[in-house]
């Protein structure tokens, strides 16, 4: 069975302007508005006397004191993120056509999308461990603190939505609403999987330098791969996975590695 195309054929230049209208607006409720605050959080970074290898970024805070009602809003947190997810699918759902059938984003092919997610965790995931210590080295990344090192194990189930969370968010927007709209537009598909990748860099810029290098060759990889198989779910399992790897092991890995972490 041939996969679908994910980068459809331009759509009539009389329709574009809504596109272009609509592109903005995604953008600017999600990943754009990240990709802003991150660059100047880069710049106020650079701006601070201290080195960047000096700073650091902290991921999954918690959000109450007390443990119930902080687990209430975290997961509301991800609920109404990922109903940016939704509103994206359905700009996307026409009429006869299944969107999260045209995106790859079912279980149809559950075996086939699980082992390409994991050999994406292999190819992503080991370099991108080693590209962070070398930025830490160089000092041109700042220590990024995954989790809580006192999380409970409560915490646990927290961390892996908000796993999930950012897999959806990002695959579904950044290659898979993008790759549609970019090329209904009339983009070639390397000038959109290239410019979708700058785009990842760019909301990854608060961590530093080396974050920036290795979310564009993440983002380069992703959209190859969603071009060649025309299935977000494999990018999905594989941002997902690491994502875990990264919150759930991360007090392990300060215990073994503090210097890096």
């Amino acid at each position: 069975m041939t996969a679908p195309d994910p980068f459809p054929r331009p759509a009539p230049r009389t329709s574009r302007t809504r596109l272009r209208v609509e592109i903005l607006i995604v953008l600017a409720l999600t990943l754009g508005q990240s990709a802003l605050y991150s660059v100047l959080t880069l710049v106020r970074r650079l701006l601070d006397p201290r080195p960047l290898s000096e700073q650091s970024a902290q991921l999954n805070r918690p959000l109450d004191s007390a443990a119930v009602w902080d687990a209430v809003y975290r997961v509301l947190d991800v609920a109404f993120d990922l109903a940016l997810v939704a509103l994206v699918v359905y700009l996307l759902w026409e009429p006869g056509r299944n969107a999260l059938r045209r995106l790859g984003l079912d279980f149809s092919r559950a075996g086939r999308d699980a082992l390409g997610g994991l050999a994406l965790v292999a190819v992503i995931g080991i370099p991108g461990l080693a590209l962070y210590a070398a930025g830490r080295a160089a000092g041109i990344t700042v220590s990024v603190v995954a989790s809580p090192l006192d999380a409970a194990w409560w915490t646990i189930p927290l961390l892996v939505l908000s796993a999930v969370r950012a897999g959806l968010i990002e695959e579904v927007i950044v290659v898979g609403y993008l790759a549609d709209r970019l090329s209904r537009l009339g983009w070639g598909s390397w000038s959109t999987i290239v410019s979708t990748s700058l785009l990842r860099g760019a909301y990854h810029a608060y961590q530093g330098f080396g974050a920036i290098v290795g979310n564009i060759a993440m983002g380069i990889v992703f959209g190859w791969c969603y071009r060649r198989w025309g299935r977000l779910m494999p990018l999905v399992i594989a941002h997902t996975a690491i994502d875990v790897i990264a919150f759930v092991g991360y007090p392990l890995a300060v215990m073994l590695w503090p210097g890096l972490f």
